[in-house]
């Protein structure tokens, strides 16, 4: 059985953490202030779609497909995108807390992550090249054998990283942030 094609609907402040978004291809439609929270996203595919000011927080997103998808001012607490459909994966981050989200093994180049809280996320193994992270807060974020190449870390904070161990090739870093990486070294860095 085929899966419903929905098409430039907009769905405001409406409760699907008990009962579930019907499956379904969804096409340019926008999300508005809506509770996913703890609820059913699963083999879902959402195209060129809009999330703003919803709740997705611990949703099973498993298998769902996001292409061009924007999350803008979202709660998106322990999220596992790894589990969502790979092909096509394309979305960007707008204000959104991702706390305790994990993006583990995912190849999503060129991401962008504005005014995001990042707090304790895991980006193991991920391919973040070119990704930028424009005023996000990286707090006991994870980086560990990810493809960091030329991706713009220069505007964000608290961002701690092995440079032994992740692909750094043209990044960008403020000057703070530099001393982050520095860190496992124990070493001063003293301005004259």
């Amino acid at each position: 059985m085929n899966n419903p094609f929905i098409t430039d609907q907009i769905y405001k402040d409406e409760d699907f953490s008990k009962l579930r978004l019907p499956k379904g291809d969804y096409d340019s439609c926008s999300f508005v202030g809506c509770n996913f929270s703890e609820g059913y996203l699963d083999n879902c595919q959402f195209l060129e779609c809009t999330f703003e000011d919803c709740n997705l927080s611990n949703a099973n997103i498993g298998h769902a497909t996001f292409k061009e998808v924007q999350f803008v001012d979202c709660k998106m607490v322990g999220l596992l995108f790894e589990k969502c459909n790979q092909m096509l994966l394309s979305f960007s981050f707008k204000g959104c807390t991702l706390d305790f989200s994990s993006f583990i093994s995912m190849s999503i180049p060129g991401t962008l992550f504005d005014g995001c809280k990042l707090r304790n996320i895991d980006f193991s193994e991920a391919d973040l090249s070119r990704s930028r992270f424009i005023n996000s807060n990286l707090d006991n974020a994870i980086f560990d054998a990810s493809n960091l190449q030329e991706a713009d870390f220069i505007l964000s904070r608290n961002i701690r990283l092995d440079p032994e161990r992740n692909q750094l090739k043209n990044s960008r870093f403020s000057r703070e942030i530099v001393l982050g990486l520095l860190a496992k070294y124990k070493i001063q860095v003293i301005d004259q």
